[in-house]
């Protein structure tokens, strides 16, 4: 069986990888030419852990391409995955020029039937965009070729996105022919052993599915970080409060940490999109309208606990950063609560020492030379006056205080993803600030 997948992005690369790994023979299309030549090389575009490994294996068998021929690429194929970026445009709605181009281009080249599955996160009645184009192009050539198209969202976790992919809880597949069914059945038939459903339904449903997912977990988060921020001033503990409600089965315990808000390519973009799809369709979503005021919000919080700290006084001040991704085990930054963190300490005069265990490079490529980047997370703290933690890293769980005391200025610690035990910093001697717990000074 041959597959093709445009887009070697996140979702690109890693279903690509993932659907050869089962014996698939599959090509990766990218009309970025640096990014296939360094692909042919080995070279992978993000940090994604096991991917680099399972690409080259994949390639030296014989199972995996990379090209940036579309024409040559769908020829033989059975489907095609569209996986290509729908940025955000200025209204919030999801850009799909790159989507719609590609569909073009299928139309153009195509010389038997295909599966034409959106990969790509897209608004809903996308599909039927596409249909159109593709049977347009096809027109224009005078060909009467058939063709399906379905919607076959992706639910991957950055940082476990191939055991999510090679063993999913669920797949989610739009599609009104029985032919394209068959076929998507067919493919995704490996990735069923561990029992979990694949799910059939109409198009225009799955493509809601995708967005609806990502709106409830951010909303989840949301709610939480609005709950944590009144416990601080009533005098409970959100660490408390959140296992009590997360041990009731309807609630359930994932996506209710409180933190420094949510980031990363999809939550802050698809719920946009929804919000503005709803705003098209005359149903004003005023739930998902609240998360977004709420996350936007809560990126601004832990810059308030350190201005009030330091009686809004920071300038001159130095902070050392402990975390740039959006979250642990990526390198992506879009959207990632640090940035705002960072931008607005420099606004205060702050000046700023940052370590990130994979994703320094993407800072400097947004930060520039703004900030200082270290090498090491204790590195960060040499001469500081407090230190901040914005992204969960598992090297951060443990502290050595002895170098603490030795590097830093001051014993302050800002802790946004409360994974430290206050009254172990108040044994030590620290100020520690958490989110949704009562301030700890010694």
């Amino acid at each position: 069986m041959k597959i093709a997948v445009v887009g070697t992005g996140y979702v690109g690369l890693v279903s690509g990888t993932c659907f050869a790994e089962t014996g698939i023979t599959v090509h990766c299309v990218d009309i970025d030419h640096k990014k296939i030549e360094n692909l042919k090389k080995g070279i992978i575009p993000i940090y994604e852990p096991g991917l680099e490994n399972m690409v080259k294996s994949n390639v030296e068998k014989g199972l995996l391409f990379f090209s940036t021929n579309l024409k040559e690429s769908i020829q033989d194929c059975e489907a095609v995955f569209i996986a290509v970026g729908t940025p955000p445009d200025e209204d919030g709605s999801a850009d799909l020029k790159y989507v719609l181009a590609v569909a073009d281009e299928i139309g153009q080249h195509m010389q038997d039937y295909l599966v034409i599955a959106t990969k790509s996160t897209v608004p809903i009645k996308t599909a039927e965009k596409i249909r159109k184009r593709v049977a347009e192009a096809l027109a224009i050539r005078g060909e009467k070729i058939k063709f399906d198209v379905a919607s076959n969202p992706e639910f991957l976790k950055e940082g476990a996105a191939i055991n999510d992919f090679l063993k999913p809880d669920r797949i989610v597949i739009g599609t009104d022919s029985e032919r394209a069914e068959k076929l998507m059945r067919r493919l995704y038939k490996p990735f069923l052993l561990n029992g979990h459903p694949i799910i059939f339904m109409d198009i225009t449903s799955a493509e809601m599915t995708k967005y609806a997912a990502n709106s409830m977990l951010a909303t989840k988060i949301s709610f939480m970080n609005d709950i944590a921020n009144l416990c601080e001033v009533v005098g409970a503990d959100v660490n408390m409060v959140r296992k009590g409600i997360g041990s009731d089965t309807r609630i359930g315990s994932k996506f209710i940490y409180p933190g420094a808000g949510y980031g990363g390519s999809c939550f802050p973009k698809d719920v946009k999109a929804l919000i503005r799809t709803g705003d098209e369709y005359g149903r004003s979503l005023e739930i998902l309208k609240a998360v977004e005021l709420v996350n936007d919000r809560q990126k601004g919080v832990i810059p308030a606990k350190i201005r009030s700290h330091f009686g809004n006084n920071l300038k001159g001040k130095k902070i050392g950063i402990w975390g740039l991704s959006f979250k642990p085990h990526t390198d992506d930054m879009r959207e990632a609560p640090s940035l705002r963190i960072i931008e607005e300490l420099i606004r205060d005069g702050v000046g700023i020492r940052a370590y990130d265990p994979v994703a320094l490079e993407e800072g400097r490529r947004l930060l520039g030379d703004r900030i200082e980047y270290c090498e090491d997370k204790y590195e960060a703290l040499i001469d500081t006056d407090a230190l901040v933690v914005i992204t969960e890293w598992p090297e951060f769980r443990v502290l050595n205080y002895r170098v603490l005391d030795k590097l830093m200025h001051e014993k302050v610690i800002f802790d946004g993803r409360n994974i430290y035990d206050p009254e172990e910093l108040l044994e030590y001697g620290f100020t520690y600030y958490s989110i949704g717990r009562r301030p700890v000074e010694p």
